[in-house]
């Protein structure tokens, strides 16, 4: 038995000893899993306290000062805002202006491409065709394209199909509704120029539909084109000269960021002039008539809204504009010798003094 002791003794502290290494290494493990646990924890506590930031690329074919003066980029920005995106916050917005060239557009749609942006809002007849090339992936969003089954950027209204959606602009339909506004402001209208882009496809058949309207009426038309400032200019001393009675600016991004200028070519002239967006009445045309493009601005974050969370753009309906406003610039038709109707301007949902 006296033999026996020291063998069984020597069992039993290897056995504790063991024992007590296998604890405490279980506890060193305890520990280290409630750290990794914790440190989970406070990964997933910050990533719910950092919400996503949203990235929205914003072409636009003019400058990024006529999108201020016409509250288009403010507009969207407010609406994205209103649906709860704040830049600095969880939005950043990649805003690029191609400052009316349609030569720096393509470079432009690529570079937002290659930033590989969540969505695209986009405004401009050449801008829509650029990114229809650069990209068939990024959804792209659409202040106000004219006719995208026309242009091929949806397969219809109701479901685009492809990487296009957004706010349609309904201004072909326009010209005759336009042609009897200024025959209104100027009863003895016989000779009426209209003022087209060369390079935007819409126009022609815009100028068709009025020169039919215009025909009805005993209306002759007087076409001219204008693609730069200089040609603006020189239109309107041959548009003088062809002794036309008023001018009718026809829908385009480029206008939009020259409307100052056209107005004033107008005044120069002493000839009325009306054109689609208000803010060309407001800056010194006679008249304005058309939905409100501002409105649109705004609606269209809307969509983006939507794509971001998760919705595919094939699937969400192009709209069409839901209001229309005639703005009269009283101011302009005094400078002109004219006297606006009281039928005229009970039309009016905003007078200009």
């Amino acid at each position: 038995m006296r033999g026996r002791t020291p063998t069984l003794t020597l069992a039993r502290s290897r056995g504790e000893g063991e024992g007590g290494r296998s604890d405490s290494l279980g506890r060193r493990k305890f520990f280290v899993a409630l750290g990794a646990g914790a440190l989970a924890a406070a990964r997933n506590s910050l990533a719910k306290a950092q919400p996503r930031v949203a990235r929205v690329g914003f072409l636009y074919f003019g400058s990024r000062q006529s999108t201020l003066e016409t509250g288009r980029y403010q507009a969207f920005v407010d609406g994205m805002r209103e649906l709860g995106y704040v830049e600095g916050k969880n939005l950043v917005i990649e805003a690029r202006f191609a400052d009316g060239s349609s030569e720096r557009v393509p470079a432009l749609a690529n570079e937002l491409v290659g930033l590989k942006v969540d969505v695209i809002v986009a405004g401009g007849g050449s801008v829509y065709r650029a990114l229809h090339h650069a990209t068939k992936t990024i959804p792209i969003v659409a202040m106000a394209v004219p006719d995208p089954v026309a242009d091929g950027l949806a397969a219809s209204l109701a479901r685009p199909g492809g990487n296009f959606t957004g706010l349609s602009l309904s201004s072909d339909d326009l010209g005759p509704k336009h042609l009897e506004l200024l025959k209104a402001a100027t009863p003895k209208l016989s000779r009426v120029a209209v003022l087209v882009h060369p390079r935007n496809p819409t126009h022609p058949l815009q100028l068709k539909r009025i020169m039919s309207a215009a025909q009805k009426v005993g209306i002759q038309v007087v076409l001219a084109e204008a693609g730069t400032v200089a040609e603006v200019e020189s239109e309107f001393v041959m548009i003088a000269k062809e002794r036309a009675g008023a001018v009718m600016i026809r829908p385009e991004t480029f206008f939009d960021q020259e409307s100052r200028l056209i107005a004033a070519q107008g005044l120069k002239h002493r000839m009325p002039s009306i054109g689609l967006n208000r803010w060309y009445a407001e800056a010194g045309g006679l008249l304005s008539y058309g939905p409100d493009l501002r409105d649109n601005s705004r609606r269209a974050a809307a969509y983006v809204d939507k794509i971001l969370k998760g919705a595919k753009p094939g699937e969400l309906p192009f709209e069409q504009p839901t209001r229309y406003s005639l703005v009269i610039n009283v101011k302009t038709a005094k400078a002109l010798g004219l006297t606006i109707s009281p039928s005229l301007r009970g039309q009016a949902d905003e007078v200009i003094e």
